[in-house]
């Protein structure tokens, strides 16, 4: 009757406060391939606005969905690994790495194979962690049942789920089933995958724009346009020509991306893209591209390939011009290899049919000038003359690709966290880079392949000042500048040789102060925080401040977003630092409470084992919330000061908040 009651009142205070998400509701379905072999599939239908994270996450980033299969006795085998759909994907720039995620639905498969025949249901539970744009919810666990069909029913695709709502088994029609599907076809392609597709395009666009400035292809643009005006019998015919000419190089390159999508397949290279090794490999590949584009050597394909195909060239009509667009590809790999190489990689690393579209933007470029000059050959008069400026564009393009040679190289020692290309490392390597580039810009050095230089443009000069510009700007990040212009390509503030850099951009407090109270640590923007509630709240009182109580957790991405943006403010520092003490509470602590501590909950009715467990309890208890980040400031009696606040990146109005919570427990 008690839990009776406290269910009421929580479900009360739910509908008045609405800080209470169960934003996933999971069912199951079982496909029957043989008499031994079973496809489990688990679909979790995501309400509106949340995401579900995906199975395969680097250590250090948000929990990942995980699945385990009750099999005791053992009465089955699992084949291969569990799968699941392809999902979105982004760079988050607070992790330093790529994540997975899902949207709406989410449909995992696990292949099975039967070792006993008395099966009638397989059990099983997965882990999992869902986030909205400015709540996380703690890591959470869901039992499901996978019931294996009879003799007697149809063990297909459309075998009856078995649906799990608030805790209750109830069972679906295939007549239901097949009217939900239909309905959860969306109408447009998502947001996100558009607009990852349309930065391909356009950054493929602009590489292509890049490879024709190079001393391979810009020449062939007179040269060809010339051959096709003079070879045909009118205008029209050569343009025609011209046209065909430029729309066999989009074929070719598209065809290429096309190779790599259907061999290697999105979700293989996107597997590899924050693999240890692909990085290494990677890493050494930019290295020789760059030393290429130097002027170290040339990287090209053997001439005899060049022969068979300019022979072809000289056939004439359609096939002609196909092999004579397929002769320049060949003859100018040495310039546009190395970009197509670290496009495709890019691009594939993306997923889905990124590679096609990452070519279909890079050949476009090249071959819209061919299809222009064609059309109109009084246009060539004003393109400038070939010389030194192409093998400058080419030496640019080497210094480019050795920068981004690092990121590779750093993405392989964050995962194997070996510290050995720390941010300051990398930004130092950065630094020599740009610099370099910077004095080769001004002329005041020079490689191989370069033409005396006896003046330099005025366009010279104006980018070398940028590449001077943006390498001044690198340097203080050597003392801990966030340098927000590159965030994402070098390591995070905290993989550092010294994360407050010399006092500049941490808690400069903290070297006065001295020791740390017993039971603390330093925190987030090295501000002095407590892990343990009672010891932060005997602390409080023995110092005579309000507590802060910040429900957070270490896969929460909008809890490291407030510490970096919001609690990295003076203001709010200041306040963090000299007005409150702040009790920190990971609610995805996984470190097992004593067995003597561990208690089945008042208001969820699960069992509570874990130090993480405890804090979401407590939060879900007290403050009927149970999404982070969740703020509370509290005093000694842990009343509230003033209403909780949640995810605020305002400074101004968070900052306004902790006054307020501040002045309260002053009065």
């Amino acid at each position: 009757m008690r839990n009776t009651i406290i269910a009421i009142l929580l479900l009360f205070s739910v509908s008045m406060f609405g800080q209470m998400y169960n934003p996933v509701k999971w069912s199951t379905t079982v496909e029957k391939i043989s008499d031994k072999e079973y496809i489990l599939k688990a679909q979790a239908v995501i309400q509106s606005g949340w995401h579900l994270y995906g199975q395969y996450i680097e250590e250090g980033g948000p929990s990942p969905t995980a699945f385990t299969f009750k099999n005791q006795p053992k009465k089955f085998e699992l084949i291969g690994k569990t799968s699941e759909d392809k999902g979105h994907e982004t760079v988050d720039k607070i992790f330093d790495m790529k994540i997975k995620y899902f949207e709406d639905k989410a449909v995992f498969t696990q292949k099975i194979k039967f070792t006993s025949a008395d099966i009638s249901n397989i059990a099983a539970e997965v882990d999992f962690m869902v986030c909205d744009d400015s709540n996380c919810l703690p890591p959470s666990t869901e039992e499901l049942t996978f019931k294996i069909p009879s003799e007697k029913k149809l063990a297909s695709a459309e075998e009856t789920p078995i649906v799990k709502e608030d805790s209750v088994i109830t069972e679906k029609t295939v007549a239901e089933k097949q009217e939900k599907n239909s309905t959860e076809i969306t109408d447009s392609p998502k947001k996100t995958e558009s607009r990852g597709l349309l930065t391909i395009f356009i950054l493929a666009f602009l590489s292509g724009f890049a490879a024709l400035l190079t001393p391979c292809v810009f020449p062939m643009i007179p040269m060809t346009v010339s051959f096709f005006t003079k070879q045909s019998k009118s205008k029209a015919a050569g343009i025609r020509n011209a046209m065909i000419y430029g729309f066999s190089i989009v074929i070719i390159y598209v065809l290429l991306g096309s190779i790599v999508t259907a061999v290697f397949g999105a979700d293989s290279l996107n597997a590899l893209s924050t693999n240890v090794w692909f990085n290494l490999i990677f890493f050494i590949l930019l290295v020789v591209f760059a030393c290429s584009f130097l002027g170290a050597f040339e990287i090209v394909l053997p001439s005899s390939l060049a022969n068979k195909v300019d022979s072809q060239a000289d056939r004439g009509g359609l096939i002609g011009i196909f092999f004579m667009a397929l002769a320049l590809a060949i003859v100018s790999f040495s310039c546009t290899g190395p970009i197509v190489g670290t496009l495709l990689v890019e691009a594939a690393s993306k997923g889905g049919i990124a590679p096609i579209v990452g070519m279909l933007g890079f050949s476009i470029a090249i071959a819209l000038p061919f299809s222009l000059f064609a059309a109109f050959p009084g246009w060539l008069n004003a393109l400038p003359k070939s010389g030194g400026w192409l093998n400058t564009v080419k030496v640019v393009l080497g210094f480019l690709e050795l920068a981004l040679a690092f990121k590779f190289l750093s993405n392989a020692d964050l995962v194997l966290q070996l510290h050995w290309l720390e941010r300051e490392v990398f930004l130092a390597v950065w630094i020599s880079v740009f610099g370099m580039l910077a004095f080769y810009l001004f002329g005041k050095i020079t490689l191989p392949h370069d033409s005396p230089l006896n003046h330099i443009s005025v366009g010279r000069l104006g980018f070398g000042l940028i590449v001077l510009s943006f390498t001044i700007y690198l340097i203080p990040g050597l003392w801990g500048a966030p340098l927000k212009l590159i965030s994402g390509f070098p390591p995070p503030m905290h993989y550092s040789e010294s994360p407050n850099g010399l006092g500049v951009s941490g808690n400069s407090e903290l070297k006065i102060t001295g020791s740390l109270p017993e039971g603390a640590e330093h925190g987030p923007q090295n501000i002095i925080t407590f892990h343990d509630y009672n010891k932060g709240m005997e602390y409080a009182k023995k110092v005579g401040k309000p507590v802060l109580l910040d429900f957070t957790g270490y896969a929460c991405v909008n809890c490291r977003k407030m510490e970096e943006l919001v609690w990295s403010d003076p203001k709010v520092l200041g306040v963090l630092n000299n007005d409150v003490i702040l009790i920190s509470l990971y609610v995805d602590d996984k470190k097992e409470l004593p067995e003597n501590e561990q208690y089945v909950s008042e208001t969820t009715g699960k069992k509570i084992k874990t130090i993480g467990n405890k804090w979401s309890d407590l939060q879900i208890k007290t403050y009927k919330a149970n999404a982070q980040p969740f703020y509370v400031i509290v005093d000694h009696k842990s009343a509230n000061l003033t209403e909780p606040s949640a995810y605020n990146p305002n400074i101004e109005e968070y900052y306004s908040w902790l006054q307020s919570g501040v002045q309260n427990f002053k009065k």
